[in-house]
């Protein structure tokens, strides 16, 4: 099977291409290539959003794309417009941010979509995938979090649990969140090329429950020895912050969770992690070998100052 990769050397594509690689398949990752490609690939090295660069995969013919770089719809028009179309299926990676405040939670994939949303363009993408009969399965997760993650998720606590600083809590704590671990989105995207009926469908991809944000602080404390007793919770006003931003803070301050029931019926899986084993994991094998890195102090004093 030789299969196309749209952005394999970060985080998720990371994750994705070892998996792949692991199976045999024969693997071109298109990227910039800012970082080292995968032994046994081949890059095919370019800027996406350049047609000379994107013709550099006219005509090949593929049996499987993953795209976990795309955000806009004219990226997704321009690669397929260049591509063979013998593929089999069109993988994608979309988001979860994408949905309306919904004072009914979890967020079910029919759920209304935040016309504002800053990630409008999946959204737009998945319609016109559908609308151009495009064999493709898309997924949105919520946050994404593990080893290799390079937004701050997990390590913006895990920074201020290791030196023991305060750390800043909208209101009471009582907000509920929603992550997956990198290494279940991975495993499902690869499962559903076997499931016939996952194509031309859309799901959310996360973690089994939601956990409230104190929940969230005290599960990084308990990966790092520490108990609750030793952490100071410094309460901000979320309310005068934009409840969608992570100015400041890592994750929207409002409620954000997910219903995953539909993955786990068609495509007969469920999260091999929960949050605490994942928040070990990702602890393990990533903030542990960097935690002496230095970080920014300017995102606290943007929420107390607020």
């Amino acid at each position: 099977m030789k299969i196309l990769v749209m952005g394999g050397t970060r985080f998720v594509g990371k994750s994705l291409v070892g998996k792949l690689l692991s199976k045999n398949y024969d693997i071109d990752i298109f990227t910039r290539g800012n970082k080292s490609n995968p032994e046994k690939t081949n890059l095919i090295k370019g800027d996406r959003n350049n047609s000379e660069d994107i013709v550099k995969v006219r005509n090949e013919k593929y049996d499987v794309v993953f795209d976990i770089s795309g955000r806009e719809l004219e990226q997704t028009k321009l690669l397929i417009e260049n591509l063979d179309n013998s593929f089999q299926r069109y993988i994608y990676v979309s988001s979860a941010g994408v949905y309306k405040d919904n004072c009914e939670l979890p967020l079910s994939e029919v759920d209304p979509i935040d016309p504002e949303s800053r990630h409008k363009g999946k959204f737009e993408t998945e319609n016109w995938l559908k609308y151009q009969k495009i064999p493709f399965t898309s997924f949105r997760p919520t946050y994404i979090y593990g080893p290799g993650n390079y937004n701050k998720i997990e390590n913006w606590f895990f920074e201020r649990l290791f030196i023991k600083k305060s750390i800043p809590i909208p209101g009471d704590g009582s907000l509920i969140t929603q992550l997956g671990h990198v290494s279940d989105l991975t495993d499902v995207m690869i499962r559903c090329i076997n499931f016939e009926n996952s194509k031309n469908n859309i799901y959310n991809c996360s973690g089994e429950k939601g956990v409230t944000i104190k929940g969230l602080i005290y599960f990084c404390a308990n990966v790092l020895g520490l108990n609750q007793n030793e952490i100071s919770l410094r309460t901000f006003d979320y309310q005068k912050l934009d409840p969608k931003s992570r100015k400041g803070f890592p994750i929207r301050l409002s409620h954000y969770q997910t219903d995953i029931s539909k993955i786990k019926r068609d495509l007969e899986w469920a999260p091999t992690f929960d949050l605490l084993n994942g928040l070990k994991d990702s602890f393990e094998n990533d903030f542990n070998n960097k935690k002496s890195e230095e970080f920014d102090e300017n995102s606290d004093n943007i929420l107390f100052n607020s």
